[in-house]
């Protein structure tokens, strides 16, 4: 975008009321129409991530009964796709930075879609474990560049709503995908396959599908979005470029600096807890409802494994919402992971309507919180810092390697099979305490209503 002056007079460039008000309803309606095209796709990408990394959970039981997995090999199994995925995002973001999200998210979803449906032919501990490896390395760049690509397009006082509306995503995948999966894995010998088998040939395929679409769906940037009327193009240009450079004054410029920077990693720290907090959850959601019900894997506990993520799903909603309007995302953000932390340590030992209640209340705070957590990092990096920076946080899905087996090791050191769980809750506590000494953002956000809209010159740089 270029920025003209149309007059040589400064007095003006002081935009009247009148410039002010239609700044921002041209900024809102830009926002608006962006938030419509990109959101539900994006959304339904997190649908198709979630379900392919996590349908694992419902696979369990199956897999050491049909392939003789056992319950160490199954955590190890779960969390390797965190060591590949954590490590890869790092090149997996500066490619995208460098060649756009239409290529590079048609690749990766028909990439793991792909290995995913290959799960279907595991036949022991080793190719499990190279399968789930190869998963986390081909989904690698998704999220991380998602919250990239979101920075391309919406200012700050409204990302904190989008990413919210993103994570929706979360809960859908789950209170949609979890009577899938469990509905799946009745084909008991349908076509000669398992039922397992045909969840990982399905919820693979559809990844495919999807990653296809994408390339036909998918802008790089607000610049190529010729569904955008020019108006309202050019002032959203206006506005994010202003943030972009007020970032860039505060940001680590150089990536090796970006890398030690201590913000940065207290960033990597509470995502890594967050995720094990997720995590510790989700992989032994199917379970622990099973117990609670006294039902085995299947239809009935997938449907009731779906209530927690319809909790989850209004939460996901409202809280960034509330955030963004008080601007208050660091004490929400502390106080849904001390409430979250507090009903882990309930549910363990309550019985099955307290235990639902429980676990639905620490699920939707550990996704619903994740939206505002990401409003940090973005209102502090800029530019090639910030798609590094990005997945360097995101290696803290690391988290997602470290609950299972930590939950494993606790249960049999302590000889308890509560114990696991209440490590994880201790560790969700700690948590809230490292989000509150979040640093206050200093990054000034852009309003468009500051500007003189005869300042913007109506056409496009290419």
């Amino acid at each position: 975008m270029t920025v003209t002056e149309t007059n040589p007079d400064p007095s003006s460039h002081i935009a009247s009321p009148v410039d002010n008000n239609s700044a921002r309803a041209t900024l809102d309606r830009a926002v608006g129409r962006a938030r419509m095209r990109l959101v539900p796709f994006l959304m339904l990408m997190y649908v198709v991530s979630f379900l392919d990394r996590s349908n694992i959970g419902f696979a369990k039981e199956p897999l050491q009964r049909y392939v003789g997995i056992s319950p160490e090999s199954y955590a190890l199994a779960a969390g390797l796709f965190f060591i590949s995925y954590s490590l890869c995002g790092f090149p997996s973001n500066l490619l995208l930075h460098r060649i756009g999200a239409k290529i590079w998210m048609t690749v990766i979803l028909i990439a793991w879609g792909t290995v995913s449906m290959a799960t279907m032919f595991v036949k022991g501990d080793a190719s499990l474990y190279s399968l789930r490896l190869l998963l986390g390395i081909t989904e690698a760049g998704f999220f991380p560049g998602v919250i990239l690509y979101l920075t391309y397009w919406f200012p700050s006082r409204v990302r904190g709503q989008i990413m919210g509306l993103f994570y929706i995503g979360v809960p859908i995948a789950l209170i949609f995908g979890s009577p899938l999966s469990g509905l799946l894995l009745e084909l008991h010998n349908v076509g000669g396959l398992q039922g397992w088998q045909w969840m990982f040939l399905i919820e693979g395929a559809i990844a495919v599908l999807v990653g296809i679409a994408a390339f036909w769906y998918l802008d790089d940037k607000p610049a190529q979005a010729r569904w955008m009327p020019e108006e309202e193009r050019q002032v959203l240009m206006h506005v994010l470029s202003s943030e972009e450079s007020e970032r860039r004054a505060s940001s680590p410029g150089r990536l090796l600096k970006m890398v030690r920077d201590k913000q940065v990693l207290h960033y990597l720290a509470i995502y890594t807890l967050i995720q094990i907090s997720v995590y510790g959850v989700v992989f032994y959601l199917p379970t622990e409802v099973g117990a609670l019900i006294h039902k085995s894997a299947g239809l009935e506990v997938g449907v009731v494994s779906a209530i927690p993520w319809m909790v989850a799903l209004v939460l996901v909603w409202w809280l960034p919402l509330k955030a963004d309007r008080s601007q208050s995302h660091r004490n929400l953000a502390a106080g849904a992971m001390f409430l979250g932390g507090s009903a882990s340590f309930v549910f363990p030992t309550a019985g099955p309507v307290l235990g639902i209640l429980a676990l639905s209340i620490g699920i939707a705070t550990f996704i619903a919180v994740q939206p505002l957590f990401w409003t940090f990092p973005t209102g502090y990096l800029a530019d090639r810092a910030a798609a590094g920076g990005i997945a360097v946080i995101t290696m803290g899905n690391l988290g997602g390697f470290v609950a299972p087996n930590v939950k494993v090791w606790a249960d049999e050191h302590f000889h308890s099979s509560n114990a696991g769980l209440y490590l994880l809750a201790g560790l969700t506590v700690l948590n809230a305490a490292l989000i509150l000494v979040v640093p206050r953002q200093k990054v000034r956000v852009a309003d468009a209503g500051t500007m003189d809209l005869g300042q913007i010159e109506s056409k496009q740089d290419v």
